[in-house]
């Protein structure tokens, strides 16, 4: 039987726990003296209040949570919190309709990005921080932030862990889940601050430098200019493409960094793939640049490694117009949305260890088949991967690209252009931001139909909840009582 009490318990936890992010933000809104702060106020007032009653009175209920509810919780806590964060935007009036305030809410918890807001320049600064804040709070993941505080109110989080980081591999810095988290959510906090420092080195004000930081370590993307990070500095755009890259980076090799267990990071095969992928595929983008569109060498190199190092990490910060290139480049970027950096990072995708077990699985399939009795196993970075992994990712990738394709399809039934519906599909799904055609990165999706932002909006849940931890809740399997 589910513990519907302690669900119940948890969800109210978290809304506390988000009525006091409003409550900040509304504090920004007093600073700068603009009409957003009552907007806060009420929505703070609200959501702490549908947190709090069914909290108190669920509060003495045995707080044990098994595999299967961790599961159910991992989703809809997603959801719950996409719902009442939206009021900010709905109360100040600056995105009046519900589906347009929940889309853009769920993109920011979701880190993807993607946004209906045609002005963003014109929001005041309380509503520019809370749609920032909710990159901060999605980018190490609701839940793992969660894991971090829950052992306070007298239960641990080993399960929602679990089901929210359900990527290839959830490497433990420490023998104890929570110490694991509060690490995790350390390097995530001193990136933050620290490219905050850099950019304000380079004229960015506070405000500005912080809202970008959320955005580049939580491989989000939201920016407080409308055309995102064109009009900065070369310094400050190669200031966000190394945090872009740290972000995308395996976490735990900050963790082995500042250990100085440097050889861990040496003998990390995905890490030297992603280094590569960035400076061949920037070479190439690079080098078409100068030829095709005529750019000089520096701008050439820094546009190409902007957009490619953006798009892999799934960020979707811009300083160029990828689409208006020539259309082997657009391809190009088409393909980086399926990729995703490294699996323990911020960015979203398919990831790139995925990507490395498949290919490095069908080679060994022509060995296999010359020597049809010998044992051969797949092996990376000295360690064999078992065959219910390959299985795994397999069956992941499978799965990914079915959902793309029927989204792709659901989309050019409402309207979408194929490239734009294709774009919308894959970069909703990677968690990117911006996509292809009326879609694309000088674009929104304001022109999207209602149904359309619903789907896409199912698309950023799969894809930030890696597919398994969603569509298993829909298995008749899982709900059946053992």
């Amino acid at each position: 039987m589910l513990n519907k009490k302690f669900i119940i318990n948890l969800f109210g936890l978290v809304l506390m726990f988000e009525s006091l992010f409003m409550l900040l933000c509304g504090g920004v809104s007093l600073f700068y003296g603009e009409d957003d702060l009552m907007a806060f106020l009420y929505a703070a007032l609200i959501t702490f209040s549908f947190g709090f009653f069914p909290w108190l009175m669920t509060r003495n209920v045995k707080k044990d949570l098994i595999k299967r509810e961790g599961y159910i919780v991992v989703t809809l806590v997603w959801v719950i919190m996409s719902v009442f964060g939206s009021l900010p935007f709905i109360f100040s009036g600056y995105i009046p309709r519900f589906t347009d305030a929940f889309f853009e809410t769920i993109s920011g918890f979701t880190t993807t990005g993607a946004s209906i807001l045609e002005d963003i320049e014109a929001l005041p600064h309380g509503v520019l921080f809370w749609r920032s804040t909710t990159h901060f709070i999605g980018g190490m993941g609701i839940i793992v932030l969660a894991v971090a505080i829950l052992p306070y109110f007298g239960f641990g989080g080993m399960q929602l862990y679990n089901a929210e980081a359900a990527g290839v591999t959830n490497d433990k810095l420490h023998p104890r889940i929570t110490q694991t988290a509060k690490s995790l959510w350390g390097i995530y906090v001193s990136l933050i601050l620290l490219e905050t420092v850099f950019l304000m080195f380079g004229g960015m004000p506070l405000f500005d430098a912080l809202c970008h930081s959320f955005g580049t370590i939580a491989s989000g993307g939201f920016s407080t200019k409308n055309t995102s990070l064109a009009g900065y500095s070369p310094y400050i755009q190669y200031v966000v493409v190394l945090f872009m890259i740290f972000a995308g980076t395996n976490f735990t090799l900050f963790y082995f960094a500042w250990k100085g267990k440097w050889q861990k990071i040496k003998q990390n095969g995905e890490f030297k793939i992603y280094l590569y992928i960035i400076g061949i595929v920037s070479l190439i983008v690079a080098v078409s640049l100068i030829f095709t569109e005529h750019y000089g060498i520096e701008k050439a190199f820094r546009d190409s490694l902007f957009q490619v190092v953006s798009i892999l990490t799934s960020t979707g910060f811009a300083t160029a117009d990828y689409t208006a290139w020539h259309g082997s480049l657009t391809f190009i970027f088409f393909i980086l949305m399926f990729s995703g950096a490294c699996a323990g990072s911020t960015s979203g995708g398919i990831k790139i260890m995925r990507h490395n077990i498949l290919i490095r699985n069908s080679m060994l399939e022509f060995k296999r088949m010359t020597h049809p009795l010998a044992v051969i196993s797949l092996r990376i970075n000295k360690k064999v991967i078992p065959k219910e992994v390959v299985f795994k990712v397999l069956a992941f990738v499978m799965i990914y690209m079915i959902i793309f394709s029927l989204g792709s399809l659901s989309l050019t039934f409402l309207g979408l252009e194929f490239d734009a519906a294709m774009g919308a599909a894959a970069t909703t799904m990677g968690g990117i931001g911006p996509g292809l055609g009326s879609v694309g990165p000088v674009s929104n999706f304001a022109h999207v139909a209602i149904a359309g932002k619903w789907i896409l909006s199912l698309l950023m849940l799969l894809g930030r909840l890696e597919l398994f931890s969603v569509l298993i809740l829909f298995s008749p399997e899982f709900w059946r009582n053992n």
